[in-house]
């Protein structure tokens, strides 16, 4: 695949300014030892309510607004202005494109195309708000229920919208497998509709979990080696094994924030999936 997204324009002249912005990051992670949980905290820079709801501008819109920005961004540098030999960044665009459509094909099927807009936007989207919450001093989004719910329960419904248009009453043939007893069956649909209704729920909540947890043991464990750092004498010397291990929870919290993205999105294609043909 050549050419199908696009470039940033020089970005050579950028590479040693992002180079040093990344090491930086890295070389500031122990700040969070001063607040565990800061990044969990959400504050209202401008209260605003209308007809009774709170709309009120926080960090957490802050953040769930610039990711969209970022995506435009992204979209006018790396897509708009494609190059037939692409550059580096771009050569990491491809490779994302290429991850998620191999993903719609193999759960989906042929019917997947007009669902991979859908499912790249909502992978790139939850992948920059986990990745903002690895960096010190911004606001993990992903890392509230009430977001990633919000999320799961869109996709819930969606879904279960797009079968009943497409399938008409016949979508609810999907709540009583075939073959099964008859008189076994008011207790097969409650159970199927449970499970069906768990999906909106886990969907949300999976991805909530595990990049709270890792944020967690994050800031838990730079304080400790904060407490160590600043002991003085042999303990400054021991704070170098934990300092190393804190370092690689850095590495392995990043993981968990792609591998939680990928699973999020495989979930919302294996679901459309089973809209589409009713298993």
């Amino acid at each position: 695949m050549v050419g199908m997204l696009g470039s940033w324009p020089e970005c050579s002249r950028f590479d040693p300014y992002l180079s040093k912005f990344i090491l930086v990051l890295f070389s500031f992670f122990f700040i969070m030892a001063f607040n565990a949980f800061e990044q969990f905290n959400i504050v209202r820079y401008i209260p605003l309510s209308f007809f009774g709801w709170d709309i009120s501008i926080t960090n957490s819109t802050i953040f769930i607004f610039l990711t969209l920005s970022l995506l435009y961004f992204l979209y006018v540098a790396l897509v708009k202005n494609a190059y037939i030999t692409p550059t580096r960044w771009q050569s990491v665009i491809e490779i994302i494109y290429e991850v998620i459509l191999e993903m719609v094909k193999d759960n989906i099927g042929k019917q997947g195309a007009k669902y991979f807009p859908f499912i790249s936007t909502i992978f790139l989207y939850i992948l920059i708000l986990n990745l903002f919450g690895v960096v010190p001093y911004t606001f993990s989004v992903t890392a509230h229920v009430a977001v990633t719910f919000g999320f799961s329960v869109s996709i819930f419904i969606g879904v279960t919208l797009l079968g009943i248009i497409k399938h008409k009453l016949n979508y609810f043939s999907m709540f009583m497998p075939a073959g099964s007893p008859l008189a076994l069956a008011p207790f097969l649909i409650v159970i199927e509709i449970i499970s069906h209704i768990a999906k909106a729920i886990s969907l949300g909540i999976r991805l909530a979990a595990n990049i709270t947890a890792g944020h967690i043991l994050f800031s838990i464990f730079s304080g400790f080696v904060w407490t160590m750092l600043t002991a003085g004498g042999l303990m400054t010397l021991a704070s170098i094994a934990p300092l190393l291990i804190l370092l690689f929870i850095t590495v392995l919290e990043i993981a968990v924030a792609l591998i939680q993205v990928y699973v999020f999105s495989l979930l919302t294609a294996i679901y459309i999936s089973e809209s589409e043909s009713l298993h």
